[in-house]
């Protein structure tokens, strides 16, 4: 993914990380934030418009989940602030940046929105896997530790949004 301006943008702190690695690491705060503001909007169409037989455990399930994606939102942009960044949440910024699939706004039946959010889930996932060992490299062992507990959290929302998705099909 290529850097933008607020990537490009370190402001003076006196966070002893190095400089190379301040760099990488806002650059993958900067892509991992846009992929979950993006996997918490997502998560929000699913609990907003959610219909049929399952309606009422998967709309408690998906507020929780975006509650727990919103709070990592505000771990992975305070590190990036942390480092000297500047974190882009707007709108326009997560809408160019994200890299997952984008939700269908028209999906309502329970169990659909559970196998798009399940697609979903797994594709940030493997970005915050990759951007664990990127980060690392880099020698930012605490952008890598962060990544690492959001990694977490996403992994148990998966596993329990797949296990709606046992024995369908």
């Amino acid at each position: 993914m290529a850097k933008t301006q607020s990537d490009k943008v370190q402001l003076d702190t006196r966070n002893d990380t190095p400089g190379n690695a301040k760099a990488v690491s806002i650059a993958t705060l900067n892509a991992v934030l846009a992929d979950t503001i993006d996997a918490t909007n997502a998560t929000r169409q699913a609990h907003w418009n959610v219909k049929g037989s399952h309606f009422y455990g998967l709309h408690k399930m998906f507020e929780e989940f975006y509650g727990l994606l919103s709070e990592q939102s505000d771990e992975l942009a305070e590190r990036a602030v942390q480092l000297g960044g500047i974190p882009d949440g707007t709108t326009q910024g997560v809408g160019s940046r994200t890299r997952l699939t984008p939700y269908d706004a028209k999906l309502l039946d329970g169990l659909d929105h559970c196998q798009a959010l399940a697609e979903r889930y797994a594709e940030l996932a493997k970005a915050l896997r990759e951007g664990i060992d990127t980060t690392d490299e880099a020698g930012d062992a605490d952008t890598s530790d962060l990544l690492t507990q959001v990694s977490r959290v996403v992994d148990k929302s998966l596993w329990m949004i797949e296990a709606h998705l046992q024995g369908k099909n």
